[in-house]
């Protein structure tokens, strides 16, 4: 481990962003600066394995967290505090070089109908089917955030009238750490390390626009928070107990959220998932559902 100057003790430790649970500071940035300072011929490589042997950044297998590391830097680097040396070569990155999903045409005829007319309306699981093209397809055409693969578990969701796909709904793994969430929730930092996998963060919620049905939209989410718990027990065998998203305020009310009795849980700073600098992008309302009456007991436990 590197020694500490006097200087570093004199000067106060100021947090300057969260990072995947980890706190980082200005002496952290001190800290990398003198590194690259010293080794002015490191590579990116090199220097992201200094730091995580360094802070002891070490994954449960043992492994360095090498990538998120260099991700990390390059976000210090983006905000100005640290100047990496230059690349010594570029590696593939075959989520960069993944090809859009390809266009599927279907049936586009407006339904405008009451939401008695149309039901039944049937949810299906379509991750690992046949039907995962489709989803991908609808979503990368229609939504306004487009498609990106999602990393990690998830499920992806299409409902049905009759043979018509009207709708899609996903969900993953719920984010590190969310102030106004973990507050209403009540868990110690440890329990949310132990507990978080029983969490599910709803990443795109799509009715396909020539779908025009009142009360549709929280109909939808009430008939995915019945069935998600199965589907993700019998994928990933473990429960959810936590369904949560956020809403763009710049671009929705949340209305068909609170219509499905998901509680507002308060709004976002704007800085991101990441930083705590300054405001990137737009003020989201978290909104959260729990699927058990006790999950604050089951999530608290550690």
């Amino acid at each position: 481990m590197r020694s500490i100057a006097t200087s570093d003790i004199v000067v106060s430790m100021t947090e300057l962003l969260r990072y995947r649970k980890r706190i980082i500071t200005s002496n952290d940035v001190r800290y990398i600066r003198q590194l690259i300072a010293d080794n002015p011929h490191i590579s990116r490589r090199a220097l992201s394995q200094k730091v995580c042997r360094d802070w002891n950044w070490i994954q449960d297998n043992g492994h360095l967290k090498d990538m998120v590391c260099r991700s990390m830097m390059l976000l210090l680097e983006r905000e100005g505090h640290i100047a990496l040396p230059p690349r010594k070569r570029i590696p593939h990155n075959p989520l960069a070089a993944r090809k859009p999903p390809k266009k599927i045409a279907i049936d586009q005829t407006p339904i405008r109908e009451s939401l008695a007319d149309m039901v039944p309306i049937k949810l299906r699981q379509v991750r690992r089917s046949e039907w995962e093209a489709i989803y991908n397809s609808l979503i990368e055409q229609y939504h306004y955030l487009s498609y990106t693969q999602p990393v990690g578990e998830h499920l992806k969701y299409i409902f049905f009238s009759g043979k018509r796909p009207v709708a899609c709904l996903s969900f993953s793994n719920a984010p590190y750490w969310i102030d106004c969430r973990d507050c209403f929730i009540g868990w110690s930092p440890l329990a949310r390390e132990k507990n978080r996998h029983l969490l599910a963060y709803n990443t795109r919620f799509l009715i396909l626009p020539w779908v025009r049905v009142p009360h549709l939209a929280s109909h939808l989410l009430s008939l995915c928070a019945k069935q998600i718990n199965s589907d993700w027990q019998r994928l990933y065998h473990h429960p959810i107990l936590w369904l949560e998203t956020f809403v763009d305020t710049e671009r929705f009310k949340g209305t068909c959220y609170k219509a499905a009795n998901w509680k507002f849980l308060g709004l976002t700073k704007g800085t991101g998932k990441d930083s705590k600098l300054k405001r990137r992008v737009s003020i989201k309302a978290m909104f959260g559902y729990p699927l058990a009456r006790n999950f604050r007991e089951i999530l608290g436990r550690i």
